[in-house]
């Protein structure tokens, strides 16, 4: 069961976890400060209590991980973001990461393939404070034309090639961040729409993401 008791022992250890986080190289201090704010062990089974300010990726639902903060800094770093953007993000999980972009003052757009994780986000009371994040049950690779087109595309699986429709569905100097390569590593990508449509590509760090998988899973 998650627990929604944040102590001032969890606040000082997420101080300790934002030092961190910093020390590896983030210097957006917006995305520090959202790290602090959000008390990470609500997203954990309470059995995870002592460990979840560890900087480390942890079990969850599905056979699916909880990212580790490190990793959700520097992608969320890379998205360069403004207040009040569209973010669509493939691959809620256990909706840190959206938590994170909703900190920030964005819109999110949130795709979860998994409909038991989907539905335990629904019920999750700490997430209620953020209307700033919609959630949808769906295939992260046909994104949500409907509510295109976006200003960031977060992908927070590993993609084996840019997904095409969504790409499609970025506005021009629309910014995507994913992690390409169908190996235990992959390699992290800034990827920006141009005006005649082609994508600027940046080759950033390497990471181990779990695979972007296509369809629903009920």
């Amino acid at each position: 069961m998650r627990r929604f008791e944040d102590t001032y022992r969890h606040k000082g250890l997420r101080k300790k976890l934002v030092e961190t986080v910093r020390s590896k190289g983030i210097t957006d201090e917006k995305v520090l400060e959202a790290i602090e704010r959000i008390p990470r062990h609500f997203f954990l089974d309470s059995a995870f209590d002592e460990v979840a300010y560890e900087d480390k990726a942890f079990p969850i639902a599905e056979h699916q991980t909880i990212s580790q903060p490190y990793t959700v800094a520097y992608q969320t770093q890379l998205l360069e973001l403004k207040p009040f953007e569209k973010v669509l993000e493939i691959g809620t999980g256990s909706a840190y990461q959206a938590s994170v972009l909703a900190e920030l003052g964005v819109q999110v757009y949130t795709i979860e393939r998994q409909k038991k994780l989907f539905e335990s986000n629904k019920r999750f009371d700490f997430i209620k404070r953020y209307p700033n994040i919609k959630f949808f049950y769906g295939d992260g690779y046909e994104g949500l034309p409907t509510f295109a087109p976006f200003d960031k595309v977060l992908i927070t699986a590993a993609a084996p090639d840019i997904p095409q429709k969504l790409v499609q569905q970025m506005k021009t100097g629309a910014m995507m961040v994913i992690p390409v390569g169908t190996g235990e590593v992959q390699v992290m990508k800034r990827l920006t729409k141009q005006k005649d449509g082609g994508l600027k590509e940046e080759i950033f760090d390497r990471f181990s993401f779990v695979p972007m998988l296509g369809g629903k899973n009920d």
